[in-house]
């Protein structure tokens, strides 16, 4: 133990001093000199400013440009992060009137230029240095057309410094979605400027993104719902980007849209509801479906399993439940410890649910959000089924994971089952935890068996059985104990268990992204007994 310490402290001295070196050399004047070898070329492809709606949030209220008509603002420490991000990113110029003066962007620009052409760590990070320069090119109406001579070659010039500097740096980074916004800026730069340096490289570091973050089924290794949104966002406008400037599209790029595209229908299109699995929050997409239909882009799906989650469906309800392993360390910074946990929704309303995430790395509630309570499956000793460790950026990533066992999916016209198992306890309490959910259609009842199935490295614990309730539902604990009463908006339940002990608690909901607001949650509490163990509960409509 000793000696592995001290290698970790060695490890951790080394990495310390070799950043501090590299420090010193992005700031030389070597550096500097290396980025800024460019080439001559002007802006030849300007894309439409209506491609970029797909990943673009779009707000109605019309930014001030004289906000941004400041030399001072540039040099402004005192910003809060997200505003200072949002402002060097340059995204705010997609919310600008194009009716603007240019002069006035264009002096913006310059003054931007004056004081941050040089690398700088802080605005010079891949994620806002990839927005500015998507930006920049793609709002080139206000940024760059009508500019005099001077202008366009400073303009020119700091966007190929800013793209070497890219390259440079973008393999060194551990944000995937950092280099895939990266990725896009450098393909798009070797679009605008008929540059085929830029654009082989940007193409080639898309094919080591696909190979290095999804599966044999394209889909994310994180397990991340929210990430394939995102990846579908950038490989479409990428792919659109290409289409409008008449360039090639290699074969790969339409078979990864595709394998994206079946995903996105099945979590979202096919059902139009949010499910709060591993770092997922409540969005709608209607905008998103939009550009898709303007676009040509048409996805169907008939599975009921991808990326280790299933979803059955019928007209008015819709069951999902997570069955997957979880991701390697390296994708897990997002993944929560939800394994069997499962939602329900009927007619747009959610009976069952799970947590949520809460993203924000600083605060208390990111990692409590991964724990297995805040999901609707079983837990023991108020433990979590897998175990987390900060990493040197501060997420919480797995260490100890689990296996899933004695799976199966029936999806018959009136009858489902839904069934798996995992040892994530067997090591510690000596359990396998197996579920299975069976649906009946004719009654709208669901009926759940939750097995301890006893090792032989057996030990007594406590078990507690979750079921998150959406902060909307009203409940209501009968006076025999045995039920409790779920309202809906549009419809009324009764959850029942009769040989275990249940309770109504209050819980807390991080379903909106970096908020949460109380929620209630129904749960059945126990001792383990040492032989096999079932508890049995039922939700039914009435």
């Amino acid at each position: 133990m000793v000696l592995k310490n001290s290698f970790n402290f060695i490890n951790e001295f080394l990495n310390y001093v070799f950043s501090q070196i590299r420090k010193i050399y992005l700031n030389s004047s070597f550096y500097n000199k290396k980025i800024s070898k460019t080439d001559t070329n002007i802006l030849e492809y300007k894309p439409s400013q209506s491609l970029l709606a797909c990943i673009l949030n779009y707000n109605k209220r019309k930014e001030k440009i004289e906000n941004y008509y400041l030399n001072s603002i540039w040099k402004n420490e005192n910003l809060k992060k997200k505003d200072y991000i949002k402002l060097h990113s340059f995204f705010w110029l997609f919310t600008v009137d194009l009716k603007s003066s240019n002069k006035i962007i264009q002096s913006i620009i310059l003054n931007w230029i004056e004081n941050n052409e040089n690398y700088n760590l802080k605005n010079w990070e891949i994620d806002i240095l990839s927005k500015r320069v998507i930006s920049w090119i793609s709002n080139s109406r206000l940024t760059y057309e009508g500019g005099n001579k001077e202008y366009r070659l400073k303009f020119n010039f700091v966007i190929k410094k800013q793209i070497n500097h890219l390259i440079n740096e973008i393999n060194r980074s551990d944000s995937i979605d950092d280099k895939m916004i990266g990725c896009t800026a450098i393909i798009l730069t070797g679009l605008s400027y008929n540059d085929t340096k830029f654009l082989n490289y940007g193409l080639t570091l898309l094919k080591k993104i696909i190979k290095y973050s999804f599966d044999g089924e394209y889909f994310p290794k994180s397990r991340s719902i929210r990430q394939l949104i995102f990846y579908l966002k950038y490989f479409i406008l990428i792919r659109e980007f290409l289409i409008e400037a008449q360039s090639e599209l290699p074969d790969y790029l339409d078979e990864v849209i595709f394998h994206f595209g079946q995903a996105y229908n099945f979590f979202w299109q096919s059902t139009g509801t949010s499910f709060l699995f591993n770092g997922n929050n409540e969005e709608k997409y209607y905008e998103l479906d939009n550009y898709l239909k303007s676009r040509g882009y048409k996805f169907k799906n008939s599975s009921n399993e991808i990326g280790g989650y299933t979803i059955l469906k019928n007209k008015n309800l819709s069951l999902a439940m997570d069955i997957g392993i979880p991701p390697e360390r390296k994708f897990s910074k997002n993944y929560q410890s939800g394994i069997l946990s499962f939602e329900i929704f009927y007619s747009g309303k959610k009976l069952i649910s799970n947590c949520g995430y809460f993203q924000d790395l600083s605060h208390q509630l990111n990692k409590i959000s991964k724990s297995s309570v805040t999901h609707s499956t079983l837990i023991l000793d108020n433990t979590s089924v897998c175990s987390f460790k900060k990493d040197t950026n501060g997420n919480n990533v797995i260490y100890r994971g689990f296996k899933i066992l004695n799976k199966k999916i029936l999806n018959e016209k009136n009858h489902w089952i839904l069934r798996a198992a995992h040892d994530g306890y067997q090591k510690r309490f000596g359990v396998v935890h197996e579920r299975q959910v069976e649906f009946f259609a004719d009654n709208y009842k669901l009926i759940g068996k939750d097995k301890l199935i006893k090792k032989t490295n057996f030990k007594p614990s406590n078990f507690e059985i979750r079921f998150h309730l959406d902060p909307e539902a009203k409940v209501t604990k009968t006076q025999d104990g045995d039920s409790v009463l779920i309202e809906l908006e549009n419809s009324g339940w009764r959850f029942f268990c009769k040989d275990s002990i249940i309770d109504i608690e209050t819980g807390l909901f991080f379903g909106k992204k970096n908020s949460y607001i109380e929620n209630q949650n129904i749960y059945i509490s126990g001792i383990t007994r040492n032989e096999n163990q079932t508890i049995n509960w039922e939700i039914s409509k009435i």
